[in-house]
């Protein structure tokens, strides 16, 4: 299991371009992902839940990746987090 915590740099947040990028993602790989904001929590592969946990710019995601392929998943999910999820 890997765990890391992100601070959201894009402007708009993790909206649903974001956190539909990030399901598609993780519904093509076996790993199970959650990311947790304040006291919301999220399935990777749920763009509605995703979306709800409502992460707003400089807001702390912490992302958790656990299964067979998770280095893959992690370091993909961690460049888009890095990268404001190629938004900005």
């Amino acid at each position: 299991m890997k765990t890391a915590t992100y601070t959201v740099k894009n402007t708009l947040g993790i909206h649903a371009r974001p956190a539909a990028d990030i399901a598609r993602f993780v519904g093509k790989h076996k790993s199970e992902v959650t990311l947790t904001c304040g006291s919301k929590k999220a399935s990777g592969k749920s763009v509605l839940m995703i979306t709800a946990m409502g992460a707003k710019k400089d807001a702390e995601v912490t992302l958790t990746v656990s299964g067979e392929d998770e280095e893959e998943v992690f370091a993909h999910l961690e460049d888009m987090f890095e990268h404001g999820f190629y938004e900005d």
